[in-house]
């Protein structure tokens, strides 16, 4: 962290050993009239503009999607977090969020709008030269020209350092020339610039990006049939004796890795708001379906099993939105204002762990909701009559997207454990004094009467089975921990489950604080049901990640420490909390969180 960075601030991962107080989380709640406004401006745009056009473009008419990407440049929706010298707004990444849980709404239009905004403009925006920025960011930005990140090979999917294409210098000195074909490239068909990562002389150590322009050298293959976000464009990319310029090198010779990682830490927590988004959207649409739906003469919305499913549904979204604006809260709060690129990019780096967090989250709680959407329409969301076929299908590629979930699950206890070998993160003084609780455990009798206090102190609790868990496999493995997958992301399961409990009771408990508990009662029920809910799902997840690696003596203490830890004794009546909650949704024909 450089000088300018050297100030107060919360630690990237210090959730787990870190408690927080309700005012130091930044929610929906805190948005500004601007951040309102710029959401409510995308949200119009892509309810009609871009839904309309769904069906255009998920037959390829490609000229539409090129058109959006034109008008969405004219509002600047793509520049809200560029710097006002290269077309940008130079607004905070809140803003930025917003707008890509709005794009969530419009199906495979919001891969088209990711691809173009984020992967394919900033990493020429944090690592180009101001040469490369100058000339082609203005352009992107306001939708002129059309943006590709191309990664991925056939035989190079997560393992990006397997990639066989490469680049080598002219004999005169002035160009690359770029061999190879690259895979799943958003916008493919229609992009204008591709960024191309690529190994200079076959090397791996000189993995490297470049800026390439379309031309018959650099060219799209044939479109993908794919399962969903069939409304955006997925093609190869051919490169075959494709020529850039030298100094459309992006950053230096060997900077490849870096720079996709780090690009992939910004598309995480993005993705995270629009799914969320989908996930709203396909709540709404099941909510009303269930109003409309009358079996044995009555709205199927008023059987206690459908009340369930859209009760659990709404919960799952409302926390899946509590831990991402949680996180750009944070990044934000780190960056501060009137920065320059290179500490907006600390800034995000140092929350890779919740990135990666609100990545699987959030992916995966949108699966659940539009598959119980799907279920609560029947055969009806079988057909493609219905929007349910096309958010179940479209929903799926998100656990692929930007490092598939698995990879992610084990970069979130990997990365723990680095930033604590490199003192950057107490986790090792917190394990010690854990281990001294759990050996010497101090009984208290005290009942927790305050508001959400058994929640909280469930949450606290959660995030001492994740260190203790996390912690014991460390300690035995050491350094081949990573190869211990299965234990890597049961540890990853634990340490989300406890991120997300903390989060939604800290939002509650602020929104309580600030509207009262009559007000905020459904938002008490949803952080109520999920915590006790989520204790139990830690509980059996650690129980059997122990078992994985402990024995005798070590796995009975770790046991009676667990049982200790999670257990509840003051559990809510769930059944009469979704029922309040899907009750409220029903009455507003809508989600209303």
């Amino acid at each position: 962290m450089d000088a300018q960075m050297e100030k107060e601030y919360v630690k990237g991962g210090s959730f787990l050993i870190e408690d927080r107080e309700a005012s130091e989380i930044f929610t929906p709640e805190d948005f500004t009239e601007e951040h309102k406004m710029i959401s409510e401006t995308t949200r119009e745009f892509i309810d009609n503009e871009v839904v309309p056009n769904l069906e255009r473009m998920e037959n390829h008419e490609w000229e539409v999607a090129k058109e959006l990407v034109n008008k969405i440049g004219d509002l600047g929706l793509f520049g809200a977090n560029i710097p006002e010298e290269y077309g940008g707004m130079d607004m905070d990444q809140v803003t930025g969020t917003v707008i890509a849980e709005m794009t969530g709404r419009g199906g495979g239009f919001g891969t088209t709008f990711g691809a173009h905004s984020s992967i394919g403009l900033l990493p020429i925006v944090y690592f180009g030269s101001e040469e490369l920025k100058k000339k082609y960011v203005p352009q992107i930005v306001s939708g002129e020209k059309v943006s590709a990140y191309c990664l991925s090979e056939a035989g190079s999917g997560s393992d990006a350092l397997g990639a066989k294409c490469s680049a080598k210098l002219s004999e005169d000195g002035n160009e690359w020339i770029l061999n190879g074909e690259k895979m799943w490239i958003s916008n493919g068909s229609f992009a204008d610039f591709y960024i191309v990562f690529a190994k200079v002389d076959g090397e791996d150590d000189k993995f490297s990006a470049f800026m390439m322009e379309r031309s018959e050298n650099c060219r799209p293959g044939a479109e993908e049939h794919k399962m969903g976000i069939k409304s955006s464009s997925t093609t190869p990319l051919i490169l075959s004796d494709a020529r850039t310029p030298v100094g459309n090198l992006i950053g230096e010779i060997g900077d490849g890795a870096k720079i996709a990682l780090n690009v992939l830490n910004v598309g995480r927590f993005k993705l995270g708001a629009s799914v969320t988004g989908g996930a709203k959207q396909a709540i709404a649409h099941a909510v009303q379906y269930a109003n409309e739906r009358e079996q044995f003469k009555t709205p199927i919305a008023k059987f206690g099993a459908i009340k369930h499913k859209l009760a659990e549904m709404a919960i799952k979204t409302w926390v899946a939105e509590s831990i991402t604006y949680r996180t750009v809260g944070m990044i934000d709060s780190l960056i501060g204002d009137g920065t320059d690129s290179k500490k907006k990019l600390k800034s995000i780096e140092e929350y890779a762990v919740e990135s990666s967090i609100n990545k699987v989250y959030c992916s995966e709680v949108l699966d659940y909701v539009v598959d119980e959407m799907v279920q609560i329409y029947g055969g009806a969301g079988y057909s493609a009559d219905y929007p349910a076929e096309k958010a179940y299908r479209d929903a799926r590629i998100n656990r692929i997207f930007e490092g598939t979930n698995e990879i992610n699950r084990m970069l979130i206890p990997g990365m723990l454990l680095k930033k604590a070998m490199k003192g950057e993160l107490g986790l090792l003084k917190a394990a010690t004094a854990l281990q001294e609780e759990i050996l010497n455990p101090v009984l208290s009798f005290d009942e927790e009467t305050g508001l959400l206090e058994t929640e909280l102190k469930l949450a606290r609790n959660a995030k001492k089975v994740a260190l203790m868990v996390l912690g014991s496999a460390a300690q035995k493995y050491m350094a081949g921990i990573q190869k211990q997958q299965e234990i890597l992301i049961n540890c990853a399961d634990i340490i989300m489950e406890a991120y997300a409990m903390e989060t939604a009771v800290l939002r509650a408990t602020k929104l309580a604080e600030r509207d009262g508990e009559e007000a905020a009662a459904k938002y008490i029920d949803a952080a109520g049901v999920f915590c006790n809910d989520a204790i139990q799902r830690i509980e059996a997840t650690a129980k059997n990640t122990v078992a994985g690696f402990a024995e005798g003596d070590e796995m009975k203490m770790m046991l009676v420490a667990l049982k200790r830890f999670t257990k509840n004794n003051s559990p809510i009546n769930t059944i009469a909390a979704r029922q309040r909650i899907a009750d409220g949704l029903i009455s507003a024909n809508t989600y209303n969180f």
